[in-house]
């Protein structure tokens, strides 16, 4: 089921579909929910909940965003991970439900965590693929704002088509070149929206302490291809106090659950079965 709900300014997206244990999926910019599409049709005994952040895929951004955050674009809005965790405890809301297993690649772990910060009772288990708990570092910082400038001057295009090359992994790219145009596909947000989630992505917390406080299971998913996300940076996860099962899938990208679908759901089908007993 395909279906849309009200927050503040912005009219979302979201998928609803199978049945059993619910498992939220947050998917990486600037892909939407599209991306766990092959992955979860091999997840059994699952309901699906996947929704579009706001500014993708079907999800409109809303128009009350505040800006100022970014001091070195000030006059950037700015998509907050605070706003991101809002929506989507809103979805689960309207849904009606109160608790749930939690999976987020890239922007969608930067989310989980802040979800975890704001209302832990609601989440079961959090899984991260190719994403971080620490915040950007001075040379990611500097790239934000160059990323912002470059949008605003030449549009988005450009821009997406480095991000698909980049973002996929290498081995991807030459076994299965198609990957790279269906990434590319669906990357399909506004320039408005590009700003908004570059700034937003610079001024996220330091979650590191946060990991520190998860009292529930974690799931580590690394691509060892990732050229944005190294599997050191994920080592972080494992001072999760309610555990954490670590793995690096050694061929995969960034985009790890769309480039290799059977490999992640084969890693992340048998955690979940624990929630389910």
């Amino acid at each position: 089921m395909t279906g849309t709900y009200r927050i503040d300014d912005a009219t979302l997206s979201y998928k609803d579909f199978g049945a059993g244990l619910p498992v939220v999926f947050l998917h990486p910019t600037p892909l939407d929910g599209d991306y766990w599409r092959p992955m979860v049709a091999e997840l059994d005994g699952n309901r699906a909940i996947v929704p579009d952040f706001r500014g993708h895929g079907a999800s409109e951004l809303g128009s009350t965003l505040p800006v100022g955050g970014f001091p070195r674009v000030p006059d950037a809005p700015v998509l907050t991970m605070a706003q991101l965790a809002k929506d989507a405890f809103a979805l689960l809301d309207q849904l009606g439900v109160q608790s749930a297993v939690f999976v987020g690649c890239s922007i969608g772990g930067y989310v989980l965590l802040e979800l975890w910060r704001q209302d832990p009772h609601r989440m079961r288990g959090l899984a991260f693929v190719c994403s971080k708990p620490q915040p950007d570092a001075e040379p990611a910082l500097v790239k934000r704002a160059e990323n912002i400038a470059r949008v605003l001057a030449e549009g988005v295009a450009g821009f997406f088509d480095t991000m698909s090359q980049t973002l996929t992994g290498a081995t991807a790219r030459q076994k299965r070149p198609a990957n790279v145009a269906e990434v590319r596909a669906r990357m399909t947000l506004t320039a408005e929206a590009v700003v908004a989630v570059q700034a937003g992505l610079a001024t996220r917390p330091d979650s590191v302490p946060t990991v520190r406080t998860i009292t529930v299971p974690v799931l580590s998913i690394a691509g060892g291809e990732d050229s944005a996300i190294a599997p050191s940076d994920m080592e972080a996860f494992r001072e999760a106090p309610g555990g954490c099962e670590s793995h690096v899938i050694p061929d995969a990208g960034h985009f790890a659950a769309f480039e290799q679908p059977h490999t992640v759901a084969g890693l992340l089908g048998p955690w979940l079965d624990q929630f389910k007993a």
